[in-house]
């Protein structure tokens, strides 16, 4: 069985010119979907709170092209700057075609017990509300160019997750989110769509696993939750982004794609559940 994660070197399909905003785009996902759009000829601009790695990526990508990449500084957990970040790539571009909200992060794995109602409330705010500015807040133009909005949700908000109870509720969220906006704007021709990734290589994963005595083993431990063997790539995920935002899914609105290879499928041993500590 193969184990190692495809390399994706040019992408299949176009986005010539079009504007794609990316919150949490300097790293993880958020940096594969934007290596891809620009690998399709897309205009983005990525917004981060990590100035360095955004401006870091954003140079390499439009040296790179055959797109070109713009970063603008902002916390998505506070509106204000996602105000201003959103009304720098207008002014930029004069327009904008794509939204992907994908800002978010995961909770150390904890019961409820040894949970705070303050993580609850900070998880929320960066994991959903920030989805509902941003979305608030491009929708006007989105109208005008009859533009689409991906939601990055998650596996978890589907299937659950030991562990991560406020997680799993911000993910789940994004679905529901998804699904009435997409009826709301159906009327202005935009389309709303989420995807839901299972195990993906991201940074937060290189980073745990590299912070971890027994790390080789974790990371195979995660590849094994999948049948084809291995964990996806942030690259993947991009390329899932871009068929959605593309005219090749003009039909589609309201779905919901999980990305997983297959780790939701058949019959497990599911029980007992172990909450690691570390």
């Amino acid at each position: 069985m193969r184990t190692v994660p495809i390399q994706i070197n040019r992408c299949g399909m176009v986005y010539t010119d079009r504007i794609v905003f990316i919150t949490g785009g300097a790293k993880g996902i958020g940096a594969g979907c934007a290596r891809v759009f620009v690998d399709g000829g897309a205009k983005v601009v990525i917004c981060d709170k990590d100035s360095e790695s955004g401006a870091s990526l954003a140079k390499q990508l439009s040296e790179k092209g055959p797109g070109g990449c713009d970063f603008v500084p902002g916390d998505v957990a506070i509106p204000e700057e996602l105000t201003k970040a959103i009304d720098r790539t207008i002014k930029i571009h004069s327009r904008l075609d794509c939204l992907i909200n994908n800002a978010g992060y995961h909770l150390p794995l904890k019961t409820i017990d040894d949970s705070s109602v303050r993580e609850f409330n900070d998880n929320l705010q960066t994991n959903i509300i920030s989805y509902f500015v941003a979305s608030k807040l491009a929708l006007p133009h989105l109208r005008e160019t009859k533009g689409s909005i991906i939601n990055i949700g998650s596996l978890a908000g589907k299937l659950g997750e030991a562990g991560s109870a406020i997680y799993s509720a911000t993910k789940a969220a994004i679905t529901g989110f998804t699904k009435a906006l997409a009826l709301e704007e159906t009327n202005n021709q935009v389309r709303v769509n989420v995807i839901l990734p299972g195990n993906i290589i991201s940074w937060g994963r290189l980073v745990a696993a590299a912070s971890r005595k027994d790390g080789d083993a974790w990371e195979k431990g995660l590849d094994s939750h999948q049948p084809t063997g291995r964990s996806g790539t942030v690259e993947e995920v991009g390329q899932l982004c871009l068929f959605l935002a593309s005219d090749a899914a003009s039909y589609l609105t309201g779905i919901e794609v999980i990305i997983s290879g297959g780790s939701e499928l058949g019959y497990g041993i599911k029980y007992p559940v172990d909450i690691p500590n570390d």
